[in-house]
């Protein structure tokens, strides 16, 4: 494979060893995939490489009987589907998947090398932990013994809160709802993923504009667009399977693309219309867009009139944003945005595609919104060819995000409130009052007692500072002290040199991963650091959800390599070390001690996802969908006959009640052209029916066949009483509505109908004291089935507590949307922007602006102290003058842990590199190729080559995000396990990375920073 030079380095060689080997022999290409092994990926990094591929002899085939397993790929969301070839339980070849409506055939580079992360010889083999400055191998008993011991220390000194469970978008649905129910066995909130500093602003600023906080449509869907508007996300590389369905939309129906993006990308190679903007503009850019459209009057009138709230105020700040003052703030031309709205106005309908370009920055939640907005006064929201189309990062990060790996709700996005834990609670069929003994006390803002377990837990952004911080600034009684990173790369995170002491203050760290990723070697650490070897997605099953909410099932391909285990057997593990496995796992299915049934655990969480309808997707009907692809639509996704006819493939949530009911999912979010039966829907009532005399729900407008024809809130069991419907609940739904009311007080019941009572709260948003938001308390009742006064008890159950789905039935039945319907919210006033506006970086260099365009001032929350106005007041302009973003490279994923310790990938791209304008190089004196310092303003730096490039333009400088292993210059190579280091090394952009937060998610800034270059 790789060679490596003597400083350990791997180099580039014409032929790689097994092609040295093979020298004259011939094959087939088929055969020699199974003999060899090589998968496509490896035979084009071969070709990109310059070597040669030459026959062998048909003796070199393989022989015997091959088994195809069908699998999902494990990078980005498009969910590309993976024929495995196994043979005598060894995986020897894959294939795309042919019938699958996601790749129709296709994989990326990054897809066709799978089956290497699977058997690579550079993974975890055997858990170990670090004695006196060595790796020492251990045993998983040993491993589970100390660990679990010491936590327990802490836990009895310090608290369950000192220890962080830091989850992963890797884990699949079943291991995601295991980890976060586990977390909260444990007593704990500190609990998070990716999703954090991936897409944690566009669920916050979706949710809270028209009620779900995801993908509307499909990348399938974009096959109907009639243009198609990406803003900060870079498909060609990050998605690249997605991009199939791009150009398809573009090239079928002449759809132009409009590309706008600080850099010019492979994807803006592509685009008709190329927008260059300074990094961190993206309101001002897309308020500039609108601004031609209000000033025309191209808006769509009638469908603002009848479906969207709080249009007049966008108006009212989007006149403020005329062509001059557009293009003094985002560089780019007035006449080019009137040219781009002019194009989105006469090609309707169009979608809107936004990545981590738009999402991480301190005001991120203000980006998402505006291109929602932008959206909904084109009306192109709720119609097939239109809507959001965000195309998430990891293979599970839309999965593991419903099932609620996150430190401020629970799963299903119930939040954290009394009401909450109570659903949860009789999913479980687990004493509430247990669970609250599990959670520590702590003292509001007005000095009265609180539980943790109702107030959000540190996010995976501000981990770090959960260690450094002084208590004394926290709303935690004591400090992180024990860190479990499972299935996350830390040079993924801002701030690596703090990262570097916190790892080093901490009293024990847990790496739990199939390769040891960056954090086994970028702290000094000889002590309290432990490796468990998890295995891959490929060695266990499970189901994972696409971008699109479509949910997919894997098989497994091969049994756990060498002594790793699958995720929900260590947690089973631990959860038995701790004492309270038999609780946690007590309605699951063991296949043995120690082994959950996941089809068991899928079957659990479809009783009590009832907010984002993960109810109706059974096992039996996923794996249905799975095993019968090729009768699926490649552009609707419907299934036209078969098994299945009449779904949408996967199921994509909400697929409404229970299995039974059969419903097919929805396909595109808010569309009323169909019943609710059939996959429609109408915009969510999350938000009460009127504001300020304003009325909220919709005007006249309803989805397809429904028998309320006008704006309606959400269902309750009084609202079916009113109706006249409640006679059609079956007794034993009647029974289980009766169960749910024995315990929801007198508050609940009188509260205005409309409101979201069971604290499901996609937007992470707490109440001034510090709790989630909330409008349920929970007490103890018993109930005998139907008394006298059943109805007035039972009043307050809805569509999201009922866990029997009999009122999401009988709502669905009328043809009617269990959560309501209602206007979009153009306006959030529970935001610190209730408008989006522009807020300058905290890191500028663009001081004019700073007075016109202010950050926020420095505030708490979170648990811990941010800071925003106490940055940008200082001045960084002059020693640090150019502006540094970073991105995805197509050959790595993530971190790169597992992709840099592919050989085929790695032949690929062996050096992290800047990208810089050739004015700024040769002002600098930069040659291309040559290394050079990138240091931002809080003392980071990093050594890289340098690429001199007009991709981006003058004043901006780009890394990818995908390396790890250099430190400061430093090689880390001789600090891994031995034989665990990845092929390519090199330095993490997030060394050079500054502070900044959003101010709803704490998600991380990393597009808009500043930094310095100087030749090394």
């Amino acid at each position: 494979m790789l060679r490596k030079k003597t400083n350990g380095a791997p180099r580039h060689t014409s032929r790689t060893g097994l092609l040295s080997d093979i020298k004259e022999a011939t094959v087939d290409r088929r055969a020699f995939l199974r003999g060899s092994g090589l998968a496509i990926g490896g035979l084009a990094a071969i070709s990109a490489t310059g070597g040669t591929v030459t026959p062998a002899t048909a003796a070199t085939a393989a022989s015997g009987a091959i088994e195809t397993i069908k699998t999902v790929c494990t990078h980005c969301s498009v969910g590309c589907t993976v024929l495995a070839e196994v043979q005598g339980g060894v995986w020897t070849g894959q294939e795309p998947g042919w019938d699958s409506p996601f790749n129709l055939g296709a994989h990326c580079a990054k897809g066709a090398a799978v089956r290497e992360h699977a058997h690579g010889e550079r993974r975890l083999k055997y858990p170990m932990k670090k004695e006196g400055g060595e790796w020492k191998r251990i045993s998983w008993e040993q491993a589970i013994d100390e660990i679990g011991d010491g936590m327990m220390q802490i836990r009895e000194e310090s608290g369950p809160d000192s220890v962080y469970w830091l989850g992963s978008a890797k884990h699949n649905n079943e291991q995601a709802y295991l980890f976060r129910k586990f977390a909260a066995y444990w007593g704990t909130n500190n609990v998070d993923h990716q999703a954090r500093i991936c897409h944690s602003t566009t669920v916050a600023g979706v949710a809270n504009t028209w009620g779900y906080g995801a993908m509307t449509n499909s990348y399938n869907d974009i096959h109907k667009s009639k243009a198609i508007f990406i803003i900060g996300g870079n498909p060609a590389e990050a998605h690249p399977v997605s991009l199939l369905h791009v150009l398809k939309g573009k090239e079928e129906n002449n759809a132009p693309l409009i590309v706008c993006d600080p850099r010019f990308t492979r994807t803006a190679a592509h685009a008709d219309e190329y927008v260059r903007f300074r990094p961190g503009t993206d309101v001002a850019l897309v308020w500039g867009i609108l601004w031609h459209i209000f000033e025309n009057g191209w808006e769509d009138k009638e469908f603002i009139r009848t479906r969207v709230w709080g249009m007049d105020q966008i108006r009212d700040e989007v006149a403020n944003w005329t062509p001059e003052e557009v293009e003094r703030v985002t560089g780019a031309p007035g006449e080019q945005l009137r040219r781009v709205a002019f194009t989105l106005v006469n090609n309707r309908p169009g979608t809107v595609i936004w990545c981590m370009g738009g999402t991480q920055h301190t005001n991120g939640n203000n980006n998402t919104r505006a291109y929602c907005v932008l959206q909904l006064a084109l009306g192109n929201m709720g119609v097939a060819g239109g809507g959001t189309n965000i195309f998430r990062g990891h293979d599970n990060v839309q999965g593991a995000t419903d099932l609620g790996v996150l430190s401020h709700t629970l799963p299903g996005y119930y939040g954290l409130s009394a009401g909450a834990w109570a659903h949860w609670a009789r999913v479980w069929d687990e004493d509430l009052d247990w669970l609250k003994g599990q959670f520590q006390a702590t003292k509001d803002a007005e000095g009265k007692d609180a539980s943790l377990m109702n107030l959000t837990g540190i996010p995976v952004s501000r981990w770090i500072d959960g260690v450094l911080e002084d208590p004394a600034n926290t709303d935690q009684p004591d400090k992180v002290r024990a860190m479990v990173l499972w299935g996350h790369a830390p040079n993924s995170q801002t701030r690596m040199k703090e990262m570097k002491t916190a790892m080093e203050q901490l009293d024990m760290m847990v790496v739990i991963d199939p390769y040891p990723t960056v954090s086994a070697v970028m702290q000094d650490r000889t002590d309290g650091v432990y490796l468990l070897p998890a295995c891959t997605q490929f060695e266990t099953r499970g189901s994972v959800t696409a971008s699109n909410r479509s949910i997919q099932w894997r098989d497994k391909v091969v049994e756990p390599l060498f002594e790793s285990l699958p995720d929900h057997v260590i947690i089973a593990k631990f959860a038995n070390k701790f004492g309270f496995g038999d609780r946690l796992l007590r309605n699951i299915e063991m296949e043995d001690a120690e082994t959950p049934n996941v089809e068991s655990i899928t079957r659990e969480f479809n009783r009590g996802m009832w907010t984002v309808g993960y109810t109706g997707q059974s096992p039996e009907r996923i794996k249905k969908h799975m095993a019968n692809q090729h009768t699926f639509d490649r552009t609707t996704l419907r299934a036209n006959g078969g098994p299945a006819d009449g779904d949408y493939y996967g199921m994509p949530w909400p697929c409404w009640g229970t299995p039974e009911m059969n419903h097919p999912g929805t396909p595109n979010l808010y569309d009323m052209s169909k019943p609710v039966s059939e996959g429609g829907l109408t915009f969510r009532a999350r938000f009460g029916v009127e504001r300020d005399g304003d009325n909220l729900l919709a005007e006249g407008v309803y989805s397809a066949n429904s028998e309320i024809q006008d704006g309606y809130p959400e269902f309750t069991y009084q609202m079916l009483v009113d109706l006249g419907w409640d006679g059609d609940l079956t007794d034993e739904e009647r029974q289980s509505i009766a169960r749910v009311a024995g315990i929801v007080t007198q508050n609940v019941i009188e509260n205005e109908v409309g409101n979201s009572d069971d604290g499901d709260n996609q937007d992470g948003i707490t109440s001034p004291s510090g709790n989630q938001a909330s409008n349920e308390e929970v007490g103890e009742q018993s109930m005998s089935p139907f008394p006298s006064d059943f109805n007035e008890r039972a009043a307050g159950v809805n569509w999201k507590t009922d866990l029997s789905g009999g009122i999401q039935r009988v709502a669905i039945a009328h043809e009617c949307a269990p959560f309501g319907n209602a206007k979009a919210r153009a306006v959030v006033w529970t935001f610190p922007d209730p408008v989006p506006i522009h807020r300058e970086p905290l890191y500028t260099n663009r001081r004019d602006l700073v007075a016109d365009y202010p950050t926020y001032e420095d505030r708490k929350f979170y648990r811990l102290p941010t800071m925003y106005a106490s940055i940008q007041e200082r001045d960084f302009s002059e020693g640090f003058p150019i502006i540094l973003t970073s991105g995805r490279l197509v050959e790595y994923e993530g971190g790169g842990d597992e992709t840099r310790s592919n050989p085929w990938l790695a032949e690929l791209q062996q050096d992290m590199f800047v990208e810089i304008n050739p004015r700024d190089a040769n002002n600098l004196g930069v040659r291309d190729g040559a290394q050079v310092w990138v240091e931002g303003p809080e003392s980071g730096k990093v050594k890289v080559m340098a690429m001199v490039t007009e991709r981006v333009g003058e004043g901006v400088a780009f890394m990818p995000f995908h390396f790890g292993g250099h430190m400061e210059g430093v090689d880390l190579r001789d600090k891994y396990p031995e034989g665990a280091d990845p092929y390519v090394l090199g330095e993490s952009t997030n060394t050079a990375q500054t502070y900044g937060y959003d101010s709803v998610t704490q998600m991380q800034e990393t597009k808009a920073t500043l930094c310095k270059i100087s030749v090394a």
